[in-house]
């Protein structure tokens, strides 16, 4: 209770102070390409339950979608959409995500289906036991996940081979050692990654 307190207070209040910088970065999307401010995408959230997760659309609308990750200087990310993921503004509508409950401000990140289907069995019980969050140690590792990716010569297979049994430990982990000042320590880390 303690922590979906926290979720509702700290979200609500952050799309309180940051609801001019999401006003100016939702036009920008509008000027800057056709199509919607927002991104939808179905991910898989608590307990197995999907949900659609929400994001400053950062990709030309209707570009092929066949690919599930971003690599490099993926040709479908807009120029707005460069400096928003770079700066990592793209996530602030999950804000409203946790409102909503299908996400906390701390937690596991949430995949896409075809990635969850890769989770060994235990882990995955262990990992879509709790809500799935913004933020993680994984998010501030892999930071550039995109970079990272783009070097390699097959991005999924690296991402599934390498990446993901990474960020599974790291999930695994913070459902262990969960608690509100871990969460406390995980958005300070956060915050000071991206202004680094």
């Amino acid at each position: 209770m303690s922590k979906r307190l926290f979720d509702v207070l700290a979200a609500g209040a952050g799309l309180l102070v940051l609801s001019p910088l999401l006003l100016a970065v939702a036009l920008w999307i509008k000027f800057d390409s056709p199509g919607p401010v927002l991104f939808r995408q179905q991910r898989v959230g608590r307990h197995g339950v999907p949900f659609a997760i929400l994001k400053f659309r950062t990709m030309a609308h209707r570009a092929p979608q066949e690919r599930q990750l971003t690599v490099g200087q993926d040709a479908r990310v807009t120029r707005a959409g460069r400096l928003l993921r770079r700066a990592k503004l793209d996530e602030l509508p999950q804000l409203f995500n946790v409102l909503q409950g299908t996400m906390s401000l701390v937690g596991p990140r949430p995949e896409v289906p075809r990635y969850v289907a890769c989770y060994p069995p235990a882990v995955r019980d262990t990992v879509l036991s709790v809500a799935p969050g913004i933020t993680d140690w994984a998010s501030i590792l892999y930071k550039e996940e995109s970079a990272i990716l783009g070097r390699a010569a097959d991005p999924e297979r690296a991402y599934i081979d390498t990446i993901l049994p990474v960020k599974l430990g790291y999930y695994q982990r913070y459902v262990r050692e969960q608690s509100f000042w871990l969460d406390l320590r995980i958005i300070f880390h956060t915050l000071a990654a991206i202004v680094r």
